[in-house]
């Protein structure tokens, strides 16, 4: 039986993680497939309970973080060189960047394995300036010239990685989209609707708009506050935002919430209590994501580069409506004008302008809210990630 090691960068919550969790549980029984990665940031929430929950068990290389560090990133390369002697496997399935670097530099040394490489996004540009980022595409050629296949999740990913950066040719290169199990999104909806909204003491006719990610510079949560602000002066409606996720950014989000003058909380969903009513609700991480969804009329990103946001994902699976920047892999994972509305990243008037646009309309966003159920349903199922993905495995074994 072929042997699998797939490594991801950390098991913390994100789409990368969900991504290997479910290859992990449901790859044809004619593999066998171990699950490794790195340590979580006391920043992220563990996600350790979507191994769990599906039966997977991960691995944790421990010197293996997110910071670029020479003496870590040389220890995680040998605790990974170790692990693949041991493991002996027949095919080396890396996720992202930092495993994608540290993964294929150990197998690239073992030498008897094929080497596939997922980017889950990519850091060739807005994280970093030109010196780093150009850096980052000289790494990721060499990488890539000893790696059987190169796996984009977009179409539009595949376009940037081939012809944009140069990083592989287009023979070398797949579009496999993302799979997920989107079942819990579709069930007991309104129960826990009122779930939600009754934790946060929310009327009938109060409109809330979530965003959920990690909070960081590259998903410039400012835009969405800066977007909200202006939506609470434009309209007559009563709305609530909901920052949903962590990260170092919070203080800074914060004091950009007191800066425009909006009010905040910060109780975490977690906590018993029910929250008091405030324009901006910072929840940290929410285990149960579909009860959140449910509770939110309008979902927005803002990011200036991105994947495949699993956030979008989740919402048309919700069938949540969605105001969303245009950048990365978005523009291949919702349908323009008709399960979201788009704008250029950084675009702070025209993101507004959709944003007021959901918020005043309710037809609009009953429009695009019954488009996106189906849409997601056939484009992003596990069952068809995982055949997509036994298909490749079984071409480069032969």
């Amino acid at each position: 039986m072929p042997r699998v090691l797939r490594i991801i960068n950390r098991f913390n919550i994100g789409g990368p993680t969900y991504n290997a969790a479910i290859l992990t549980k449901h790859l044809n029984k004619k593999y066998e497939t171990k699950l490794i990665g790195g340590v979580h940031q006391a920043s992220e929430n563990s996600s350790n309970y979507i191994l769990e929950n599906l039966g997977v068990e991960g691995e944790l290389v421990h010197s293996m973080k997110r910071e670029l560090k020479p003496i870590g990133d040389r220890a995680a390369y040998k605790e990974i060189k170790k692990i693949i002697k041991s493991y002996q496997p027949d095919i080396i399935h890396t996720h992202a960047s930092k495993a994608g670097a540290i993964g294929r530099t150990a197998g690239i040394q073992y030498g008897k394995a094929k080497m596939v490489h997922t980017f889950h996004g990519h850091v060739f540009h807005s994280y970093f300036g030109r010196f780093k980022s150009n850096a980052y595409k000289t790494i990721e050629r060499g990488l890539a010239k000893k790696t059987d296949k190169i796996i984009a999740i977009s179409d539009l990913q595949k376009d940037e990685l081939v012809n944009k950066y140069n990083i592989c040719s287009a023979e070398k290169a797949v579009v496999i989209p993302l799979g997920f199990d989107l079942e819990q999104f579709y069930t007991d909806s309104e129960s826990k609707r009122i779930l939600f909204r009754t934790k946060y003491d929310l009327d009938d006719d109060e409109i809330a708009i979530g965003i959920i990610s990690r909070l960081t510079a590259i998903k410039n949560h400012e835009l969405f506050l800066n977007a909200f602000e202006s939506a609470q002066k434009n309209s007559s409606k009563k709305i609530c935002a909901f920052i949903i996720g962590d990260g170092e950014d919070k203080e800074k989000l914060i004091e950009h919430c007191k800066l425009l003058n909006l009010s905040y909380t910060t109780n975490s969903y977690q906590e018993q209590q029910t929250t008091p009513k405030a324009d901006v609700h910072f929840t940290s991480w929410i285990k149960f994501m579909d009860i959140a969804y449910a509770g939110l009329d309008i979902v927005a990103l803002s990011s200036n580069n991105e994947g495949t946001p699993v956030s979008l994902i989740e919402a048309q699976a919700s069938s949540k409506p969605i105001v969303s920047t245009e950048v990365g892999g978005i523009a291949d994972i919702v349908k323009r004008d008709e399960t979201a509305l788009l704008s250029a990243a950084e675009d702070l008037e025209a993101f507004s302008t959709n944003l007021l646009k959901l918020i005043n309309n309710s037809a609009l966003r009953s429009s695009l809210s019954q488009n996106s159920k189906d849409f997601v349903a056939e484009q992003f199922h596990y069952k068809r990630l995982v055949n997509d993905i036994k298909i490749l495995y079984d071409t480069i074994l032969s």
